[in-house]
């Protein structure tokens, strides 16, 4: 059997790897080198210059490919430098349509990074793709796509999308972070790119910080080779061997994160004190039916708001939260809470951010992999 062929949870372990060719460790050596002698100039054994590529990055890179079922990975110093490449491929003067419910930090880099070079950015609502089209002119190069989006866990039709993009001669991207290829692999599903903040679930035990795009076409792949070596935005060989690992782990982990978030996604909506909760697996969740097709399962991403709406509440929740942590980031092993107006959604406008729902009084939950009983009891306690 090829490796090719492997299904996905031996492709998290053997997808894109060989034994190390200088001794055969099984796993990638940490090469912690920033350059490779030559014998003649340009005589090497396929590196030069770590910027450019190294071995540990390699293994990490083809492992990303293998596990998207694309052709080409690239790994970056972090999700944010990975979107940065992508919005390199366009010139001033091009647009871009956006989900208006996305990370903050894309946002930021749209709005107050890219703008100021002639690219224009329209966040619009995605959930119904045909409400899409009468954004899209002849400038428009680039739909970019979060789903389960962050922090609302509205889903997105990328089959729909796809479909309109390759109408109007445009490129998709999808942010897959929340989703991980466990859960649905969008280049199969139309996408031209799919990005990752592997510092979450990827790497998964909030240790690293690095991004990650895999796309299938050649050209598009050699364009961006050449971004990330001509920006330089790489990330170091200690990082690429933890993604590296944590991808090994990526299909029991995740397993585990969508039982323990079922259960918690239950549980609160459920609760006398909790007015809403927001997770793709309940079947009165906008486009649950997009999410049962698209997703293998729903994940451990869940947002909720106290009864109420009241933004004392919810800081009360988090503050309280023992096994749960108050932090930033998300898809680690343990598990963590966020208050998304105050932290990872900071920089969106007020205004902004509560056209899409993120009031000041959403909470997000990443539901890790420690026992559930033990993250319910934490939840009420806090809660009360």
């Amino acid at each position: 059997m090829s490796k090719k062929d492997l299904r996905f949870n031996s492709k998290t372990i053997h997808g894109g790897q060989f034994p190390d060719e200088a001794y055969g460790a099984v796993m990638p050596p940490i090469y912690q080198t920033s350059t490779y002698a030559q014998t003649t100039p340009g005589g090497h054994k396929g590196f030069e210059y770590s910027r450019s590529a190294n071995p540990t990055r390699t293994a990490l890179e083809n492992a990303l490919a293998s596990i998207e079922n694309g052709n080409y990975g690239l790994a970056f110093a972090s999700g944010l430098s990975a979107i940065d490449a992508v919005i390199k491929l366009l010139s001033p003067g091009d647009e871009v349509v956006s989900t208006n419910d996305l990370y903050g930090g894309s946002y930021r880099l749209f709005k107050q990074i890219f703008e100021k070079y002639g690219i224009t950015f329209h966040f619009v609502g995605m959930q119904e793709a045909d409400a899409m089209e009468g954004h899209i002119n002849d400038k428009t190069k680039l739909i970019w796509v979060e789903t389960p989006t962050n922090p609302m866990m509205n889903i997105i039709d990328i089959k729909a999308v796809s479909a309109l993009a390759k109408k109007h001669g445009l490129l998709l991207a999808v942010d897959n972070t929340f989703a991980t290829p466990y859960l649905q692999r969008p280049l199969d599903l139309g996408a031209d790119i799919v990005m990752h903040s592997a510092t979450k679930y990827l790497g998964g035990h909030s240790d690293v910080v690095v991004g990650a795009l895999v796309v299938k076409d050649k050209e598009l792949a050699d364009k961006l080779y050449f971004i990330q070596n001509a920006s330089g935005a790489v990330c170091g060989p200690m990082d690429s061997f933890l993604t590296l690992r944590g991808i090994k782990t990526l299909h029991v982990r995740m397993q585990r994160h969508c039982e323990n978030g079922k259960a918690i996604a239950e549980y609160l909506a459920n609760h006398p004190k909790i007015e809403k909760v927001y997770w793709p697996g309940f079947e009165t969740h906008p486009n649950h039916g997009v999410a049962k097709a698209q997703m293998d399962d729903f994940g451990g991403m869940i947002s909720f708001v106290p009864k109420g709406a009241s933004y004392a509440d919810a800081i009360q929740i988090v503050e309280k939260l023992e096994v749960f942590t108050l932090a930033e980031s998300l898809g680690g092993v343990e598990s963590l809470a966020g208050h998304p107006a105050s932290m990872t959604h900071a920089s969106i406008p007020k205004e902004e951010r509560e056209k899409s729902g993120v009031v000041d009084a959403l909470v997000r939950l990443s539901v890790g992999i420690e026992d559930v009983n033990d993250l319910i009891a934490d939840l009420e306690q806090a809660i009360g």
